[in-house]
Formats: structure tokens, C-alpha cells, sequence
């Protein structure tokens, strides 16, 4: 007979995913300037992968045929997932602030929908119009830190182009992870994505390294890479994974819209940042936005 866990134990478990997801972004700006960014983003996934593979060998060794049919299309998902939304979060980090990060971040799932129906044909509802109207408004008011006026001489930061980047490489991530087939185990599966980012930013990470930009290794760096590989990396994957297979992807995927709240107040007791009522006025309209948009049509 299987093991039943707790109401108690899925609630932790739901508690837990948005706080190991948004550790990312703390983690980002604890050490903005102490580890170049393409750095920081290869060796979290180098890590991660060092530290799955010898618990799958089985799956990667069976796998192994398709891993050579598709390498194009690993190295295609790896470079969105882990190369785009990876570097870009920590080149943020150093200009703008967490909840910023967080908070713009959040419109991913929103471009999700309008990506998907102008590339993909995927059919969108007026709730989920409405939806993307709102959590968009939500993004504006946070970029515009609440001032209408400032629309009409609108100044973007160096970090709140970037996170938009990285939300635009999770949006085009997360449709092709969903329209494109793979017989692979799910945790070899990720595995391949994973070396498909690594390989992806070497070359970055090569001119990153000729330009002088190079991290010291002490204690504090290498620990900051172990805590990104384990906690951002694995653990907000298995942990997610396994909401997934109890809730469904959909009703999992909701408790990720905490994030900007979780960042918010860490943010505020971590970091020294102050929560401004704009941000309040970003999360009161980003949050039911993405709900909204991402609300399946009732069957």
C-alpha cells in the first residue's frame, strides 16, 4: 500500500516551491558584483547536473539515442532555460532591485499565453485577455515606480532590461518544453536540458573570463554556487516535479505567482531594500493578472 503524506506535508511542500525559486534572486543580489554573472549561471547548472547525473546514470545510458537525435534541440531549450533566464537574472541583480526582478519576472506566464497564440495557435479566452491587461499594468506600474507621469520620459535600468530578457527567454522555454515530444524520463529529460544550457554559455563564459571578469574562489563564492546548483537548481525542480504529479501542472503552477510576494518581504528582512508602495500596487495587479491568463476554460 502506498504512503500517504499529510495535508500538513503538501502544504510545506507548497509553501516551499515559490521560497526555493525565488532563493535565485536573493542569491543574485547578495553577491551582485562578487561573481560575473555568465559565471554564476554556468556553474549553477554545471553543479546541478554533476550532482543529478550519478543518481539517473541508469536513464542517461538508456536515453542516450535520443539525447544524439536531438542534441539541437537540448542545446535549443538549454540556451533558453538555463543560458538566457540564467546570466541575465544576475547581470539584474546588480542595478535592480529583488523585488523588481521578481515582480517583472512574473509577466512570464502572461507572455506565455500571447506567444503561444501568435506562434503556436493556442486558443485565448477574454478572461485571459483581461488577465494579461492587468498583470501587464501590474509591470508597468513597478517599471514606472507608480508615477503615470513618468511614462512620458520613461527611463529603463540596466537590470530591468535585462530581467525582461530573461522573462522572454522563459516564455519561448516553456512553450517549446510543451509542444515539443521527448521520450525521455522526465528527470533525464531535464538533465539534457541542463548540458544543453552548460555547453550553450561556454563560449560567454570564455569572453567573460578574456575580459578580466573572473570570480575568486573562497568560501563564501563556492558556497554561493553550491546554493544555487542545490536549492534554486534541484530542489526547486524535484520539489516542483513532485507538486505536479499530485495537483496537475496547472493548479502547481499557481503556487509559482507567490514568488514576488516571498521576494518581497525577504528582500525587505534580507537585503535592507525598502518595499514601496508601488511594488504593493505591482503585486496587487501582476498576481490576479497572471490567474487570470493562465486559467484553463472550463470544460
Amino acid at each position: 500500500m502506498s504512503h500517504r503524506p499529510s495535508p500538513f506535508s503538501w502544504f510545506l511542500l507548497l509553501a516551499a516551491s515559490p521560497l526555493l525559486f525565488g532563493s535565485n534572486v536573493l542569491a543574485a543580489r547578495f553577491v551582485a558584483g562578487e561573481i560575473p554573472a555568465v559565471a554564476m549561471a554556468f556553474w549553477r547548472w554545471a553543479l546541478a547536473l554533476l550532482f543529478l547525473a550519478p543518481f539517473i546514470w541508469n536513464e542517461l545510458v538508456a536515453g542516450w539515442p535520443e539525447f544524439r537525435r536531438d542534441w539541437r534541440g537540448f542545446l535549443l531549450l538549454g540556451s533558453l532555460g538555463m543560458g538566457i533566464c540564467g546570466a541575465p537574472v544576475y547581470l539584474a541583480g546588480q542595478t535592480t532591485t529583488a523585488t523588481n526582478i521578481s515582480l517583472i519576472y512574473a509577466a512570464a506566464p502572461v507572455l506565455i499565453v500571447l506567444y503561444g497564440r501568435l506562434f503556436w495557435r493556442e486558443k485565448v479566452s477574454a478572461v485571459q485577455a483581461l488577465g494579461v491587461a492587468i498583470s501587464l499594468s501590474g509591470v508597468v506600474a513597478v517599471i514606472a515606480k507608480g508615477d503615470p507621469r513618468a511614462l512620458l520620459h520613461l527611463h529603463f535600468t540596466a537590470g530591468d532590461l535585462w530581467i525582461v530578457l530573461a522573462a522572454n527567454g522563459w516564455a519561448f522555454y516553456s512553450l517549446l518544453l510543451r509542444h515539443r515530444a521527448s521520450g525521455l524520463t522526465p528527470f533525464a529529460r531535464f538533465s539534457g536540458i541542463c548540458a544543453g544550457g552548460v555547453v550553450s554559455m561556454l563560449p560567454f563564459y570564455a569572453l567573460e573570463m578574456a575580459a578580466g571578469q573572473v570570480a575568486d574562489l573562497s568560501v563564501r563564492t563556492v558556497a554561493t554556487l553550491v546554493f544555487l546548483a542545490i536549492i534554486p537548481g534541484l530542489a526547486s525542480y524535484l520539489v516542483y516535479g513532485r507538486l505536479v504529479t499530485v495537483f496537475g501542472a496547472g493548479r502547481a503552477g499557481m503556487v509559482l505567482y507567490l514568488t514576488p510576494l516571498y521576494n518581497a518581504a525577504l528582500a525587505a528582512l534580507l537585503l535592507g531594500e525598502r518595499l514601496e508602495p508601488y511594488h504593493l500596487l505591482g503585486i496587487a495587479l501582476v498576481l490576479p493578472g497572471i490567474w487570470l491568463a493562465t486559467r484553463r476554460p472550463a470544460q
